[in-house]
């Protein structure tokens, strides 16, 4: 195979396979597509390829640079590991759209121009949304169509942002951008979505603790990474990304903490490693873009650590609610050992992956001077080590004896635990094979005298206030219960009040709905104003025009069908 081969085509051919495949055959492909991917990313030579002109624009589908390469390979391991993490399956339709959305993530990646990333994000929103579907009952099915919604906007966005781009006379090299033009507005609100930005990262908690306990340990390693890998692509430098990452990192803690359902704990935990990533890539310096790259590197496997370790409980007790759970230490001694590893690197304990990509990212916020920015960022470290670092193993394994008495996680299972957790520790003590990895060279050491110190005070104190909290029952019990979310205005609260206002107000109601529909007539017309425009860019065929219409059709559809 030659690099002009989109490494894309191995899973979604793959994919293709795997209905006519059966007991070891399959699992045989399953293994064998993503190291064959991955060696052969260790030999692509730097450059474009795979070049096509499709309607007078080129596309480029393999774009390979170390940016590009570093998100390749970390992709093709988390296709591995949930590969393994899934050989006790016999779902054909969970194993196919694992391979179609490992595949169209790789795709994305690799993108070198705007719709081939669209075309791509698009494929793994239709195809990630079957491991959701795939755990069955209504609370999925709505989950799953929420989710679809969300990420279907998102790449409408994207494309009409894009061409709105074009429109200026941009091109549509996937490239960066200055973020000025109402086309750079939309893509950056498009990467949002996907990277689950403030008010917008609904989607996620709604959606990852309701998949199949295969489906979130697949779903935690791509959509919210492609996010990240798309702004350090787009958006190096762009100052609002300090703030946004640093809400990001901060407000998850508060629902994390009084939060039963540990999946959903773990969510929360997402939005707040991503937020240290968003944070890195608005600085936009070397370093600060080294440390969110790495500290994205080292989240995909931290994170399916976990995941895989709360898939393993639901699967042997059927609940991962921290009320339900207790004692599973002395039935999943294994798990619990494994869950540890990915609770000390996410907490970014010396020794572990967390710490060794995080601490880059706090070093940049220092050397750039944004003291307020540290100090949030190091109090949401504080938290991150209370939801996720203490209170998913303490909860599930230990803490009171909930009379659980269960098998250990299928062999398996156990693999894929303990490679992810062999890597996150290979990582911690040996972090320069990732230093050599990443987009520019660098010196950084993370294991001098005060980095240590500073992050084993953070930890003890952190330890001791959480043991401080805990025994004068301070502490928010694990409780069944309903948090509301920002999602609620939206999902309950504006229906309800169409609702009131139309049956006891007629007029009222009538009013706010013609207001509505007359605001979303009058964003249609001005958008179509600037599509019709985009249509004509560079000469481009009348179909052009066409694909934007039905477009923005489809996006009003769906803004008011997911509101009203």
């Amino acid at each position: 195979m030659t690099a002009d081969f989109p490494v894309s085509l191995l899973f979604l051919l793959g994919a293709v396979a795997v209905p006519f495949l059966r007991g070891h055959w399959r699992a045989g492909l399953m293994l064998l597509l993503p190291v064959a991917a991955g060696l052969w990313m260790l030999s692509l030579p730097h450059g474009d390829y795979a070049r096509f002109t499709v309607f007078g624009q080129e596309l480029v589908l393999m774009r390979v640079d170390r940016l590009s390469l570093l998100f390749g390979y970390v992709f093709a391991l988390a296709a591995f590991l949930g590969a393994v993490f899934s050989l006790h399956l016999r779902d054909v339709t969970q194993q196919a759209a694992a391979l179609v959305y490992a595949g169209s993530a790789l795709g994305a990646v690799f993108a070198g121009d705007m719709l081939s990333f669209f075309i791509h994000i698009e494929i793994a929103a239709v195809s990630s949304v079957l491991l959701i579907w795939a755990r069955g009952g209504e609370r999925a099915r709505s989950a799953g169509m929420r989710y679809l919604l969300a990420h279907l906007a998102s790449g409408m966005l994207f494309l009409c942002g894009a061409l709105l781009h074009a429109a200026d006379g941009n091109s549509l090299q996937f490239s960066r951008m200055e973020l000025q033009s109402l086309g750079s507005y939309l893509i950056l609100a498009s990467l949002g979505i996907k990277c689950a930005f403030p008010l917008l990262h609904n989607w996620l908690q709604d959606a990852y603790p309701e998949a199949t306990a295969t489906g979130t340990v697949v779903l935690s390693a791509f959509t919210t990474k492609l996010g990240v890998y798309a702004l350090a692509r787009m958006f190096p430098g762009t100052e609002l990304l300090i703030w946004v990452g640093t809400a990001m990192a901060a407000f998850p803690i508060f629902y994390a903490v009084i939060e039963n359902d540990l999946r959903r704990v773990l969510a929360y935990s997402m939005n707040n490693q991503i937020g240290f990533m968003v944070v890195g890539v608005g600085i936009g310096t070397e370093l600060a873009l080294n440390g969110a790259v790495a500290h994205a590197f080292a989240d995909i496997i931290f994170k399916a650590l976990l995941f895989m370790s709360m898939g393993a409980v639901l699967l042997r007790t059927g609940t991962v609610k921290g009320s339900e759970l207790g004692g599973l230490y002395k039935s999943m001694p294994w798990t619990t050992g494994f869950c540890m590893v990915g609770a000390a690197s996410i907490s970014a304990f010396p020794l572990f992956s967390g710490f060794v990509t995080k601490s880059m990212i706090m070093s940049a916020v220092a050397l750039e001077g944004y003291a307020l920015v540290w100090c949030v960022l190091l109090f949401a470290s504080a938290g991150v080590f209370h939801h996720a670092g203490i209170k998913i193993p303490y909860f599930a394994f230990f803490a009171h004896d909930s009379g659980i008495r269960c098998k250990e996680a299928p062999l398996n299972m156990l693999v894929a635990m303990a490679i992810a957790a062999a890597l996150c520790i290979g990582i911690g003590t040996m972090p320069g094979v990732l230093y050599g990895l990443l987009p520019y060279p660098t010196s950084y050491e993370p294991y001098t005298a005060s980095h240590v110190l500073d992050q084993l005070q953070l930890l003890v104190f952190s330890a001791l206030a959480f043991a401080v909290l805990m025994r004068t029952g301070i502490y928010p019990p694990e409780l069944k219960s309903v948090n509301l979310d920002s999602d609620w205005t939206y999902r309950r609260l504006a229906p309800a009040v169409l609702t009131f206002a139309g049956s006891n107000f007629a007029v009222v109601g009538r009013v706010c709905r013609k207001a509505i529909y007359g605001l979303a007539a009058w964003m249609w017309s001005q958008f179509a104003q600037r599509a019709w425009v985009a249509a004509q860019f560079r000469n481009g065929p009348s179909t052009a025009g066409m694909a934007l219409w039905v477009m923005s059709m489809l996006l009003a559809y769906l803004v008011t069908y997911y509101i009203l």
